[in-house]
């Protein structure tokens, strides 16, 4: 273990943060000497005489003669004493606790270094000292006395004024120091005292206005004869040059790292600006680290033409001049834009003479200096942002740099943008062709629809909607989604939806109407299939035929609040099968009651399965609805509203979303329309008995169910004959009339069979066997009035029922 002297030395302050130690030349050690020369040496400011060491310690050995050798310590020539080897301090000292230890240890500086004889101070090592600024120090360790040069207490920063805060102590010396560096220097001086050894240090003094000083030092512990620590020599010299580049580098490094720091944010804002509105946003709200613009424009340039996406700092009329105009070939926006090289003015002045035709405009803007920066993306020059300020000033290469580096990022971000406005833009014009521009209003009923784009891609699908009028009053509804969320898969809508709409509003069938548009997508072959739902609403009395093709069931909210999926017959996909068949299924609607049809993008999305999807749909349907007295919009509007927006909400989602709500409203004042008119294809015996069921249902909701049996029979046979005995589709009409109440209120029906035959219908006698020919028997025998009349084309057969008063349904 090292020998450490035995009686304790100053205490010194606690810790702070570490300084760097400097690389220097050893000073040469001197050796105690019995007599002390500095008596003779001027002393600096602060210094005071020093008593000799040997005296000062108790129990410390009488003086000797010159040349008399100390026990245990060898001699030199000259007869002086020399300390003893470290291996024998080391065995005859006692190493003393840590409290004594730290409190004989402190740093050294300011007071008066002795002049030293000529064996150990060479004549040229003070001007050496002079001429490199390089100041001396002395510290008693034992007396605690601190005292240096001339220069050592310039170095500091020691002067007249400040004596009062020094009094030459180890701890009035700490508290010259950065609280930073007074426990590095103090522990550094520690381990040197306690191994006899060198230290050095790097420290900051703090003035008592505040002013710091660098200060960098190099000693040596020397001992007594006995081995003990006794003084700590060394030198000074000033490092405050080292300490402005010091904190030059730190504050050049540390905007370097705010910069990087920016560009790493400015990219990961820049890729996450979708549109070219986003990009303006993100560029003018920018904060540039250590060049905090005053002015910034981004313009984009087509034909020629600058057209400002956005700014900051700019009064709307200095920029006005500029917006979508052609820049003249003598702006420096124009030259950055032509050569593809950023352009920066630095004065004033320097635009004036470089750009005289553009100076009087953008003088106005009270501008000092500019960077243009051209947006390059593809090869092509696309657009430019400007960085103004409003002093004068030169930028250096690195701030030249970091706005060419944010020019190249703009570049491509609005690259991005425009080409995602342009795709968009084309979706939303295609989408808006192919889907209805207005539902058609229809008398009895109230419709409502939404769509929703997918949240990615393009933004444009297959999935349509359409209510199509149809004759007679009546409304069709229909539902689609088309395989595909690309142009491609809406151009096929887009077909589909027309030809769909052609064979409805031609008063086809539901299930004609959809085998027909299944052949017309087969025949399209383009390797897609569609799903498709429509429905047929009796607006009379509230009749819905449905027909589905691989589509979702039509979900109903009844008058009571409740929702329920409605079962629909389906069959496969359109355009899989041109010869697929399709049934229909019928079911009936009260005042009041609404029927939904959909796009699985509503009810299906990751995480989410069908019956999942269709329960939450259902909830949705079935939740209360405003009193449509006291709302301001439509109750089906609000319904729509939130089915939508809870779709909307959901982050799942994927696919497109066709939504259409139909409210069945009735009749004004609560009755059924009394009339009922339909068309039936040529051939199409199934329709007959479609057609006897709406007047089974018409005739109970009219309060005259004792019609019903005959006017069914009897309008079979009318319609049985038409479609088989003619080539072409025959026309159904139904009307109930009633007397006035004076008369008697007696209900009379009168049905009605139009076809376009010339051939009138001939009364015939048949046998017994035979399985027709008794049409017109039987209407001459049920009905109290029948006949037949000619048309423009064709004829139309009718017969009437007359029966007591008709109850109001």
């Amino acid at each position: 273990m090292p020998t450490e002297p035995e009686s304790p030395g100053p205490a010194l302050p606690p810790g702070a943060a570490p300084a760097v130690e400097p690389r220097t030349v050893e000073p040469r050690s001197v050796e105690p000497r019995t007599a002390d020369p500095r008596a003779a040496r001027p002393r600096a400011v602060g210094q005071r005489a020093v008593e000799p060491r040997v005296a000062e310690q108790p129990g410390a050995p009488e003086p000797r003669t010159a040349g008399q050798p100390v026990a245990g310590a060898t001699t030199t020539g000259t007869g002086r004493a020399r300390p003893p080897a470290q291996s024998t301090r080391r065995g005859s000292a006692v190493r003393p606790s840590p409290s004594l230890a730290a409190a004989r240890l402190a740093p050294v500086l300011s007071g008066g270094l002795p002049p030293s004889s000529a064996d150990t101070m060479p004549d040229w090592l003070e001007p050496a000292m002079a001429a490199n600024g390089i100041g001396s120090f002395d510290w008693d360790i034992r007396r605690d006395v601190l005292e240096g040069d001339q220069r050592a207490c310039t170095i500091v920063g020691l002067d007249v004024l400040e004596q009062g805060r020094f009094d030459r102590t180890a701890a009035s010396f700490l508290a010259l120091l950065h609280p930073e560096d007074a426990p590095v220097v103090r522990r550094r001086v520690e381990r040197a005292v306690a191994e006899l050894g060198q230290c050095g240090a790097y420290y900051r003094t703090v003035g008592a206005k505040g002013g710091m000083r660098a200060v960098r030092f190099r000693g040596r512990v020397l001992a007594d004869a006995f081995g003990r620590a006794s003084r700590m020599v060394g030198f000074v010299w000033d490092a405050t040059v080292e300490l402005h580049k010091r904190d030059h580098a730190d504050r050049m490094a540390l905007l370097r790292e705010d910069r990087s720091r920016f560009i790493k944010e400015a990219a990961r804002a820049l890729s996450e600006a979708v549109t070219v509105r986003d990009v303006a946003r993100v560029f003018t709200e920018l904060p540039l680290p250590g060049l905090p613009p005053d002015g910034l424009v981004l313009a984009s340039f087509e034909a020629g033409r600058a057209q400002i996406l956005g700014a900051s700092g700019y009064r709307a009329d200095t920029l006005a001049v500029w917006d979508r105009t052609v820049l003249p070939p003598g702006h420096p926006a124009a030259e950055a834009l032509r050569h593809r090289t950023p352009v920066f003015v630095s004065t004033r002045e320097e635009f004036r003479e470089g750009y005289p035709e553009v100076w009087e405009p953008t003088s106005r803007t009270g501008r000092g200096s500019w960077a243009y920066l051209p947006l390059v993306a593809s090869g092509r020059a696309i657009g430019v942002c400007v960085v103004s300020f409003d002093d004068e000033r030169e930028l250096d290469a690195d701030e030249r740099t970091l706005l060419t580096t944010l020019g190249g990022l703009v570049a491509q971000s609005l690259a991005r943008a425009r080409l995602h406005d342009a795709e968009h833009e084309l979706a939303a014009g295609l989408q808006r062709v192919m889907l209805p521009r207005t539902v058609p209003s229809v008398p009895g009923v109230t419709t409502a629809v939404r769509y929703l784009a997918a949240g990615s891609g393009l933004q444009i699908g297959g999935d349509w909607y359409d209510v199509v009028p149809l004759p007679g009053g009546h409304v069709g509804l229909v539902i689609g989604d088309v395989q595909g969320h690309d142009v491609h898969a809406a151009g096929i809508m887009g077909q589909l939806r027309i030809a769909l709409r052609a064979y409805a509003a031609e008063g086809h069938p539901p299930a004609a109407v959809m085998a027909r548009a299944s052949r017309f997508l087969a025949d399209l072959d383009t390797d897609h299939f569609a799903t498709c739902a429509y429905a047929e609403v009796n607006v009379d009395y509230g009749v819905v035929y449905a027909v589905r093709a691989g589509h979702l069931d039509p979900v109903v909210r009844r008058a009571d609040g409740t929702a329920a999926v409605v079962p629909v017959a389906g069959g496969l996909p359109l355009g899989i099968d041109p010869d697929q068949e399709y049934r229909v299924t019928r079911f009936s609607l009260d005042p009041g009651e609404t029927v939904l049809l959909c796009t699985d993008g509503l009810v299906e999305a990751r995480g989410m399965d069908l019956d999942e999807g269709v329960a939450r749909l259902t909830r949705a349907l079935a939740r209360p609805l405003p009193d449509a007295a006291q709302a301001a919009r439509d109750p089906l509007e609000e319904l729509a509203d939130r089915i939508a927006s809870q779709a909307a909400d959901s982050s799942e989602r994927e696919d497109d979303i066709a939504l259409l709500l139909l409210r069945w409203d009735g009749p004004a004042g609560g009755l059924t329309a009394q009339q009922l008119r339909r068309r039936i294809g040529q051939a199409d015996l199934a329709r007959v008995a479609e057609v006897r069921a709406e007047l089974r249902d018409a005739l109970r909701r009219w309060g005259v169910a004792e019609f019903i049996d005959t006017a069914e029979l009897l309008s079979s046979e009318l319609v049985t004959n038409a479609i088989r005995h003619t080539d072409r589709d025959a026309m159904f009409t139904a009307r109930l009339y009633r007397e006035p109440e004076a008369d008697g209120g007696r209900a009379r029906l009168r049905v009605e069979v139009e076809d376009e035959s010339d051939l009138w219908p001939t009364r015939r006698t048949p046998g017994e066997q035979a399985s027709s020919g008794r049409g017109l028997m039987l209407v001459e025998a049920l009905a109290d009035s029948w006949g037949v009349e000619p048309r423009g084309t064709g004829k139309r057969m009718w017969f009437e029922l007359s029966g007591t008063a008709a109850a109001a349904a």
